[in-house]
């Protein structure tokens, strides 16, 4: 890893959504052992407020957050990228990781329809926190909230 702590950008189009939520999930559950940024190739004027209130369902407040542009810096300073969606606009550099997670995009969605997405986006974040941090985890296996995905994430 680049420094002492591993770093995580999380990058959709509208950074308004899903990389909102999961950057809100990893700095949640990493408390401060993880670096997180998120960005957008095209940033909307505001979080999607369908996001804002499934993730203050289960304590998590992104009222303060704001989309932000993506940049080749923001790229190189991380060691792991994550793409939802952004497609051929994201710079892939030599040297980082990239994983894409393919999640229904939250835009236009009332929250009903946003549970879902923020409840896979938490546990894909659990699995990605397993990993960076193998040794920090075991006091978090279990989710912050009740629902579909209360029951402890088992990785391969």
């Amino acid at each position: 890893m680049s420094e002492s702590r591993p770093s995580v950008l999380f990058v959709c189009v509208h950074n308004a959504g899903r990389s909102q939520m999961a950057a809100a999930f990893l700095t949640h559950l990493s408390t401060g052992r993880v670096q997180v940024r998120s960005a957008g190739s095209a940033p909307a004027d505001a979080v999607n407020p369908s996001a804002v209130a499934a993730m203050a369902e289960i304590g998590i407040d992104l009222s303060a957050e704001t989309p932000k542009i993506l940049t080749v810096d923001a790229v190189h300073s991380s060691d792991v990228v994550i793409t939802m969606g952004c497609g051929d606009t994201c710079p892939v550099l030599p040297g980082k990781r990239y994983l894409d997670w393919p999640l229904d995009d939250p835009a236009g969605q009332g929250v009903e329809a946003v549970r879902p997405i923020r409840d896979a986006i938490e546990q894909r974040v659990r699995r990605l926190l397993a990993e960076l941090l193998p040794e920090g985890v075991s006091s978090q296996t279990g989710s912050s909230h009740p629902g579909p995905s209360s029951a402890p994430i088992h990785t391969r």
